[in-house]
């Protein structure tokens, strides 16, 4: 999954997020999720353990939290960040005490858009630590407690060769699909 280009399944199930709501973008890297959500209208709060990738990013739309997820107690973290957001968006990265708080933190009618390597990506290259990598059906156990949209799991050819899994659900009942992406053809 492309650094800089963003994710397919995170591009597609953003619109289900409400209009001008707010959305914890987790783990956030570079911001390559935090600036389309941001041009969506959408009202950022971009984390994680080094944000000087995301600084060209802060306005008034969007906070910059500098957090490292992994160290102290989950709840904590959880607390720290609040909750009631109308979309999380995690992509290429695991931390398991973190799954389940995550659900909690949605508004309801909230949309978590998540994907993240599994179990079988050691054979194209990292992560390759069982440590950091999903197994079968994890993200569904995880999130039991939201209506599923959609999940795969499996391999993939783009944007580079890997093994991933991937969830959209939503804090409530089952809602509207987002509009199925045009395809060109040349």
């Amino acid at each position: 999954m492309s650094a800089e280009i963003p994710s397919s399944w995170v591009r597609r199930f953003a619109p289900l997020i409400r209009a001008g709501g707010r959305v914890l973008d987790l783990a956030a890297g570079a911001g390559r999720h935090t600036r389309p959500l941001l041009d969506m209208g959408l009202n950022v709060t971009a984390v994680d353990r080094d944000i000087g990738s995301l600084e060209n990013l802060a306005e008034t739309r969007c906070e910059l939290r500098q957090i490292d997820l992994e160290t102290g107690d989950p709840d904590g973290v959880v607390a720290w960040l609040g909750g009631s957001y109308d979309g999380i968006v995690v992509t290429n990265y695991l931390h398991r005490p973190l799954l389940r708080p995550l659900a909690a933190m949605l508004a309801p009618g909230g949309v978590l858009i998540y994907e993240t390597f599994m179990t079988g990506n050691e054979r194209f290259g990292r992560p390759r630590n069982p440590d950091f990598l999903l197994r079968p059906g994890e993200l569904l156990d995880a999130f039991a407690a939201l209506t599923v949209i959609a999940f795969e799991q499996g391999e993939v050819a783009q944007p580079r060769p890997a093994v991933i899994q991937r969830i959209a659900a939503v804090a409530g009942p089952v809602g509207r699909l987002p509009q199925p992406a045009r395809m060109e053809i040349a």
